[in-house]
């Protein structure tokens, strides 16, 4: 397996959804960082259960520190910090080894593996390692912070239901409603759908839009660390996306050239674009105006609803109705996992590129 993204600031995730804890190592992270676990707190808050059609399993979620800072700052060791997994039940899953659920990774984990992988609650494959993520994210915040870049998140679409186009401020306000949804006429409509799924044994995917502000023009390392596919890599990496776009993303495909180019305007103390079709990256490489990536997320695969599958002892076809504990729809605890996954990209290319002032590099 692959555990570590990044090169100058690297993430190593490790743990599974039904063992003992999941983390991460962060290692780069330079000397000098004002840390302390209150301030990786609240993101993880943000990710917890809880929100509406959630899983019903309720972990605690305290972060911890094991090593790399001393007297509340970061001293340039590997950073390793954990969440404690405590309310586990994996009786439901005695049939996943030979019972692959649809839309879930038991199949091919179990031949990539050869039977051994950790199945309960999808193991390494599930939505719980995000929780790493997410604490390695909010160190990425820290640092990227001392730049004055900020990384903020919503949801902009779920189950078929979009968010008309919301201000910075209406964005940073969504973060208090129980689905980070900046459009208060669609919010009603999305918890409906949701409710409807939830009582149909269903579930629902959606759109998450980030964008980050205060990007320096210059991140990136064309041709093979393009600042967007790096950053597309680490979106990637969350269990349920399917698919990434800056931008004006795949609409660029219906537009003439003359529609889709961002003219260049002179602005005190450098040059800005007029439009920003390109969701501020040219050629792999930052070019000062806002990151925006929109990162697409399945429906999850768990649902109540009987579906076919195959007894891989026998190859038998069978009926398969999944049981545990699951959320009927990810988005919203997915929201604060995008943010991490740009923050932790974006911290890498700045220490590449020697951006990050105030601490020791």
């Amino acid at each position: 397996m692959s555990n570590t993204l990044g090169k100058r600031f690297t993430v190593t995730s490790f743990g599974e959804s039904h063992g003992h804890l999941v983390g991460v190592v962060v290692d780069g992270c330079p000397a000098g960082l004002a840390l302390i676990e209150s301030d990786i707190q609240p993101e993880l808050a943000r990710r917890k259960s809880g929100k509406p059609a959630s899983t019903t399993r309720l972990e605690d979620d305290r972060a911890q520190i094991l090593s790399g800072t001393h007297n509340g700052y970061t001293t340039g060791a590997p950073l390793t910090m954990v969440v404690w997994n405590k309310d586990i039940d994996s009786s439901p899953y005695g049939q996943a080894p030979t019972i692959p659920r649809p839309g879930h990774a038991d199949y091919s984990a179990y031949i990539k593996f050869g039977g051994f992988a950790d199945h309960r609650g999808g193991g390494r494959f599930s939505g719980r390692i995000t929780a790493g993520f997410v604490m390695a994210g909010a160190v990425a915040k820290k640092l990227l912070s001392l730049s004055g870049i900020e990384i903020i998140a919503h949801t902009a679409e779920l189950g078929g239901i979009e968010s008309r186009a919301a201000s910075m401020d209406e964005i940073l306000s969504s973060r208090k409603n129980e689905l980070c949804c900046a459009d208060m006429q669609a919010l009603p409509k999305m918890l409906e759908a949701l409710q409807e799924a939830r009582q149909a044994g269903d579930s629902l995917g959606g759109i998450i839009e980030a964008i980050a502000i205060g990007v320096p023009t210059g991140l990136g390392e064309p041709v093979f660390d393009n600042l967007d596919g790096d950053m597309s890599k680490a979106l990637f990496a969350i269990p349920a996306v399917k698919g990434v776009e800056f931008g004006a993303g795949f609409s660029v495909a219906r537009l003439k050239g003359s529609q889709n180019n961002d003219p260049f305007l002179p602005v005190q103390g450098g040059v800005a674009c007029s439009s920003n079709n390109a969701g501020g990256i040219n050629g792999g490489i930052s070019n000062g105006m806002p990151i925006t990536v929109r990162a697409a997320i399945k429906p999850t695969p768990s649902i109540g609803i009987v579906q076919d599958s195959v007894k891989l002892d026998s190859l038998e076809p069978v009926k398969l109705g999944v049981k545990g504990r699951h959320d009927t729809c990810i988005v919203p605890r997915a929201v604060v996992v995008v943010e991490a996954m740009v923050a932790i990209t974006l911290a890498d290319f700045a220490l590449r590129a020697n951006f990050i002032p105030g601490v020791i590099k």
